[in-house]
C-alpha cells in the first residue's frame, strides 16, 4: 500500500480504558505539584489518543522512511469522563492533499460524546526531519547568534 492510496471517507477507531494515569491530576501535577484536580480524562491524553488513532489509520498505507506529524489540532472537550470508564475515538480522513491529511474527530464515553473536532497530520521522511532536528540542537549547543529568542 501507499500514500496514493489513503481516500477521503476511510474510517478508523480505538478505544481507551481510562486509568489514573491519564487524569487531569497526573498532567497538571507535573507542573505544579500539589494542585488538586478531578480524576478525570486529561484534554492533553485524549489529543495525544486522538493523535495516536489517526495514526492507526495511516500506518499500513505509509513507507517504512515515512512519519505522520501532528500539525493542527481544533478538538473540543465538553464532558468529563471518570476513571475506570472507555472512551472511543473515532476518526474520519476528510481530504488527502499531497503529504497533508485533514481528520474529522468524534470521542465519545460510554454515556456520551466528550470531543468533536478536527486534526491534521503531515507525512515526512523521517531521516530528512530528524536531520533538521539536529541542525537545530546544533545551533543551540554551538551558541549560534541566530537563535530564536535572542
Amino acid at each position: 500500500m501507499g500514500l496514493t492510496e489513503l481516500k477521503a471517507r476511510m474510517r478508523h477507531a480505538e478505544t481507551l480504558l481510562v486509568v489514573d494515569g491519564l487524569t487531569v491530576n497526573r498532567v497538571v501535577g507535573t507542573f505544579a505539584p500539589g494542585t488538586e484536580m478531578p480524576p478525570v480524562l486529561a484534554t492533553a491524553w485524549m489529543i495525544g489518543f486522538v493523535e495516536w488513532t489517526c495514526m492507526r489509520l495511516l500506518e499500513p498505507y505509509l513507507e517504512p522512511q515515512h512519519r505522520s506529524l501532528g500539525t493542527q489540532v481544533q478538538l473540543s472537550h465538553c464532558a468529563a469522563t471518570p476513571v475506570g470508564m472507555k472512551v472511543t475515538a473515532e476518526v474520519t480522513l476528510e481530504a488527502v492533499e499531497n503529504r497533508r491529511l485533514r481528520f474529522r474527530v468524534v470521542c465519545r464515553d460510554e454515556v456520551e460524546v466528550i470531543c468533536e473536532g478536527s486534526h491534521e497530520r503531515f507525512v515526512v521522511d523521517i531521516d530528512r526531519f530528524l536531520r533538521g532536528v539536529e541542525r537545530k540542537q546544533e545551533m543551540i549547543a554551538g551558541g549560534s547568534p541566530d537563535r530564536a529568542g535572542e
